[in-house]
């Protein structure tokens, strides 16, 4: 659903930004949810590094096969891309029964994502009452 015309990549990275830590949010939620399994191993998604070399790429990873050639849809294209990527949580310690998940680092990894993930919620909004304005011509 992109909306480049009216906003540019704000939105379309802000939307990206909201799926991918929702996505951390679940996997950390697992992790929680298994503390007590054995040999049970932490997971997370790591997509900070795709976001910024797409957002770097921009219209190069949009499929153009000349410089001279106009992108269809830009920077959107390639932050549609970013999936993120599931890596195994480095933990200092490992219980008896081989289970990596420390309580208190997931705990602060909850509060960390969600907090992040209300921050962009509150940026989109303001992206929406701009618009709003600007409809209104209150701006």
């Amino acid at each position: 659903m992109p909306v480049q015309g009216i906003f540019g990549t704000t939105v379309e990275l802000l939307g990206k930004t909201l799926d991918l830590r929702a996505k951390r949010q679940t996997m950390i939620s697992s992790n929680l949810a298994n503390v007590e399994t054995p040999g049970y191993t932490p997971t997370d998604v790591s997509f900070e590094s795709q976001l910024k070399s797409a957002l770097k790429g921009g219209a190069k990873e949009s499929g153009v096969t000349n410089p001279r050639h106009i992108p269809l849809k830009g920077r959107a294209a390639s932050l549609e891309r970013v999936q993120g990527d599931v890596v195994e949580v480095d933990t200092r310690t490992t219980g008896p029964d081989g289970n990596g998940v420390e309580m208190e680092t997931e705990m602060g990894r909850l509060a960390e994502n969600q907090i992040m993930y209300n921050a962009s919620v509150q940026l989109l909004g303001k992206k929406f009452d701009e618009l709003k304005q600007a409809i209104r011509g209150t701006l």
